[in-house]
């Protein structure tokens, strides 16, 4: 089983960005998928950076995948998307059909199909397949039994990567909630993504950890750990697992994660000694088929 580390989903200066995938280069990842994947008026890092950062990656011995924004909103995007379609040197995870298209358009045969391409039918991972798609991000909202059920039907079989790490992303809008928080248009946002390093957290009337803002993107408040249900993914033939960035204790958590994969650990403790590292309290309702932030099986 490979692991992976998803597309970077807030922004950070971009001395921080180059530091946080120096030290990436030097963790136990097999996999980490690059470039701006929310919004495009992020520009701390500009695609050459992101270039660079993949270069040292692939040196590293990674395998680098460049990630394509959700949603392509100007012709600006769309160039982006060409360059990224365009370069040889790298994978690509298309993350919305603009995307696809492209890449069936430039006779692509080894992409990735994102989480947000919204594939719950082994119909449409089929038709993905013929045109050239051999690795399957699931969608992070997938129960276990539906991801299995759909794996069975499919012809040929992808490769399997689940989101088993981090805040999940859970919607995305054309409109800025970061922005809006701030009382500031979309188009002149003033960059306050920046003043928070994973998102703005939303609470209840109650004060309880409900969702977290991060800009166009809406995300989970807990943190989706399935390290406990390692049985159950390596069981169902999962090939990858995606741990989503964070900004303290990412290498902890890629060693910790390292460890359980190859044996050196029981899940089950790997799970315990991971809350620790953790901005939040844990969640897996989604896998088991239960409300997302709910912890439905206790690790022990």
């Amino acid at each position: 089983m490979k692991l992976a580390l998803g597309p970077h989903q807030y922004y950070w200066p971009r001395q921080a960005m180059m530091d946080f995938y120096g030290h990436v280069a030097e963790s136990p990842v097999d996999i980490v998928y690059v470039g701006e994947s929310v919004c495009s008026r992020r520009h701390e890092m500009r695609l050459d950076d992101w270039f660079d950062v993949a270069r040292v990656l692939a040196e590293a011995g990674k395998e680098v995948v460049f990630s394509s924004l959700v949603l392509i909103e100007s012709e600006s995007d769309l160039k982006v998307l060409r360059k990224l379609v365009g370069q040889p040197d790298f994978r690509v995870e298309a993350n919305d059909m603009a995307a696809v298209q492209a890449l069936i358009g430039a006779g692509h045969t080894h992409w990735v199909a994102g989480p947000t391409l919204n594939v719950f039918n082994p119909e449409t991972m089929n038709v993905f397949a013929e045109q050239g798609a051999t690795r399957w991000a699931v969608p992070p909202e997938m129960a276990r039994e539906a991801m299995d059920g759909l794996l069975a039907a499919s012809d040929p079989r992808p490769e399997v990567e689940v989101t088993a790490y981090g805040r999940l992303p859970l919607a995305y809008s054309a409109r800025c909630f970061t922005a809006r928080h701030f009382n500031l248009q979309k188009d002149t946002c003033e960059f306050r993504c920046l003043q928070h390093a994973e998102g703005m957290p939303l609470k209840t009337r109650e004060g309880e950890a409900f969702l977290t803002l991060n800009g166009i993107q809406t995300q989970s408040a807990k943190v989706y750990n399935l390290l406990g249900d390692l049985p159950a993914l390596r069981a169902s033939g999962v090939d990858v697992l995606r741990v989503l960035p964070q900004s303290e204790h990412m290498s902890e958590l890629l060693s910790l994660f390292r460890r359980a994969i190859d044996g050196e650990i029981a899940p089950a403790d790997a799970f315990a000694q991971s809350q620790a590292l953790m901005p939040e309290a844990p969640c897996n309702g989604f896998w088991h088929g239960k409300p997302g932030l709910e912890q439905y099986v206790a690790a022990a």
